[in-house]
């Protein structure tokens, strides 16, 4: 975490040593947007010291949106000037071979741009998001399971961001949808059961054919992990850790497994295993694997598995920064991807980690899957 906070510290003096310095605005303008840079550059230390963690910005909301823009600016500054650094650089020694001063007018344009798209960007990461549709062909699939509709909520983080009339629509949409499984692929919260108790309480009223199935992700094992895997069942949401069930349907099966998260690594708790979740399966019944993190599929897919719904990457956030956030989970960030004979899909996310909800380009998703015979 230490680490984290000095990388953040370091951008943001970038920005400031090379990009807030040079602005033609008056000094008391520079020193203001400075400020402001600087404050919203450290809120996860901020909410570590309040609060007792990084992941909890247990600000109220308008603040903790106003530090989401803050910190999206930075981050899109970062971008900006090192783009402007290194085409500069070209330009004048290379190119040109003599030094060239660009407009001063292009530093205002880089920091109302990257104003305009940290607003955006956070707007895009608070709405509720919309419907995506999609078919997926399973080998094997028994006839009664043709057609058959999954619900994949993911990375819900519900938090001072997404409160409970956020998440009480996300419950009306979904539930309009009429699925036959709603599947929540980890990270539902981001505080401690007390704090977050009320803002849960609609995910009770989630209703499909054949239930609700979660599994925990990384932010569980942040806050409390066994009052909330208690709470989830509470809430009528069946808890797979390294287990399965079997749906039955008109004489076809179905398979659904769930691991615990690689955080459960860092604890005394059971580390994902997928051996473990799949032990006593029938073995004619094609596989759906609950896995939060995307990055062990490799691992899945010699083991029978068909498709495994994962979240974690949140799509890669910005259009662009996604090619990072995908070396960073063995490759994958969003979309469908074909491992040997399993398929993966990781969903973009259907909200945003309250320490930096911004999307740009990057949709957030209520995705529902339609399984199809090959």
């Amino acid at each position: 975490m230490l680490f984290f906070h000095i990388n953040v510290a370091l951008a943001c003096l970038y920005v400031l040593v090379r990009h807030v310095r040079y602005l033609a605005w008056p000094r008391w303008a520079k020193i203001s947007f400075g400020v402001l840079l600087l404050i919203g550059s450290q809120h996860h230390l901020y909410s570590r010291i309040a609060f007792g963690s990084m992941f909890l910005p247990e600000f109220p909301q308008p603040i903790v949106v106003a530090i989401n823009v803050a910190f999206g600016v930075i981050f899109f500054l970062v971008w900006f000037q090192l783009a402007y650094d290194l085409i500069g650089l070209l330009l004048r020694w290379v190119i040109l071979r003599r030094k060239q001063h660009p407009p001063k007018i292009l530093r205002t344009v880089m920091s109302f741009a990257a104003i305009a798209l940290a607003c955006f960007g956070v707007a895009e990461g608070m709405r509720v998001p919309d419907v995506k549709e999609m078919d997926v062909t399973i080998r094997d699939l028994p006839d009664s399971f043709d057609g058959y509709r999954i619900v994949q909520l993911t990375d819900l983080h519900i938090s001072k961001l997404y409160e409970r009339p956020w998440v009480a629509e996300v419950v009306e949409k979904t539930n309009a949808l009429e699925p036959d499984l709603i599947v929540i692929t980890g990270d539902l919260i981001d505080g401690e059961l007390p704090l977050r108790y009320d803002d849960v309480q609609p995910l009770v009223d989630l209703s499909a054919r054949d239930g609700i199935i979660t599994i925990p992700g990384n932010h569980e094992y942040y806050f409390g992990y066994e009052n909330w895997m208690r709470h989830y069942g509470g809430l009528n949401m069946l808890t797979l850790e390294n287990d399965h069930i079997v749906l039955d349907r008109d004489g076809g099966q179905l398979t659904i497994a769930g691991v615990t998260d690689l955080r459960a690594g860092n604890t005394d708790r059971p580390e994902p295993d997928v051996a473990k979740a799949l032990a006593g399966r029938p073995e004619s019944a094609p596989v759906i694997l609950l896995d939060h993190q995307p990055k062990m599929a490799r691992d899945a897919a010699p083991l029978g598995v068909d498709l495994q719904l994962s979240g974690h990457t949140h799509g890669g956030m910005v259009w662009g920064f996604d090619n990072i956030v995908a070396m960073l989970n063995g490759g994958f960030v969003s979309g469908l991807y074909d491992i040997e004979d399993m398929q993966l899909y990781v969903n973009n996310g259907t909200a945003q980690w309250p320490g930096f909800a911004i999307r740009v380009g990057v949709p957030a998703e209520l995705t529902v899957i339609t399984l199809r015979k090959d």
